[in-house]
């Protein structure tokens, strides 16, 4: 279940609540009047079922609830109560196949903006990455794809081709052309610093670590798996099953690449640099595709539900 509390100006409270009193998905409705001081108005809550949670706040925003008052939501973990099981039997689909548009663009509009913080994990990601390139370890490699923070970004930009907003596309894209290059720099600048005090070898060739020849392979089960793990990581994010989304991160080669670029630099390997760059962009332009199509998907299906639900309350 979902728990809405609202604020509604008073001259708008009798259509916000014949729409809540006609939503068979919508229980626990409380009418406080004039309980709310700014934005004034009236202070209604109510719980919806999360199948039906985006066609209801819809309309909400159809009734300008949320330019004239306030909408806020909670996610009701556990909900013991006969009605919420009846409201959500009501609701079309399944718990954990909906989809909260609202906590989708929320999540990924913070996790696309370019932060302090979303650099300094990318940087460190890639420092892991290259060290577990150097002693060929998968345990860091896998370390180092969990660490990197990318796919925030990436379906940032995703959910904003999906939902036309110009503004976090900006944003995505430039955490993206910022995050990379920086992690790639760095990489560089440690690989410089380790091989001048001789920690690390003299000469570094692909051929001689396994894992750097491996990441530096761009070839139809590169994009492959990074096409399924794409639509994964959307159905994740979208979906009540949040817990595959770690699978996600280490399946998909794009921080090792990134790592791989600057560990090649700094030894002038430029045949494995060529070849890890395009890995890195054949990986990203995958995720890309997978993540828009899977969210058009989605949006699709609740349009078409949106529509259904509009025939369903229209008179006559």
């Amino acid at each position: 279940m979902v728990h809405l509390r609202l604020v509604v100006p008073r001259e708008r409270i009798e259509p916000v609540l014949e729409l809540l009193d006609g939503a068979r998905s919508v229980i626990n409705v409380i009418h406080l009047r004039d309980a709310a001081r700014t934005p004034s108005g009236d202070v209604v809550l109510c719980d919806v079922a999360r199948e039906d949670a985006s066609i209801l706040l819809a309309d909400l925003k159809d009734l300008k609830v949320d330019e004239h008052g306030s909408i806020a939501i909670e996610f009701i973990d556990t909900a013991v109560s006969r009605a919420a099981e009846l409201a959500e039997k009501r609701a079309p689909g399944r718990v954990a196949d909906a989809v909260v548009w609202e906590e989708v663009t929320e999540r990924t509009s913070e996790e696309a903006t370019v932060s302090v913080t979303f650099l300094i994990f990318m940087v460190l990601a890639g420092l892991i990455a290259s060290v577990g390139i150097y002693q060929n370890s998968a345990i860091l490699i896998v370390g180092a794809m969990v660490v990197g923070p990318e796919f925030g970004p990436i379906a940032g930009f995703c959910v904003a081709v999906v939902q036309r907003r110009t503004g976090l596309a900006v944003v995505s894209l430039t955490a993206l052309l910022i995050g990379f290059p920086l992690t790639i720099g760095a990489v560089a600048l440690s690989s410089l610093i380790l091989k001048a005090t001789s920690i690390t070898p003299d000469a570094f060739t692909a051929t001689s670590h396994s894992l750097s020849n491996s990441i530096a392979h761009p070839d139809f089960f590169a994009a492959f798996v990074a096409f399924c793990a794409g639509i994964a990581g959307m159905l994740s994010l979208t979906t009540a099953k949040s817990g595959a989304l770690v699978g996600v991160l280490i399946s998909v080669t794009t921080i090792p690449a990134a790592a791989n670029i600057g560990v090649t630099a700094a030894y002038a390997e430029w045949g494995s640099f060529g070849r890890s760059l395009g890995q890195l962009v054949l990986n990203i332009a995958s995720l890309f595709v997978a993540g828009i199509a899977t969210l058009a998907v989605q949006r699709a299906v609740f349009e078409r539900r949106r529509a259904a639900s509009r025939a369903q309350r229209a008179p006559g």
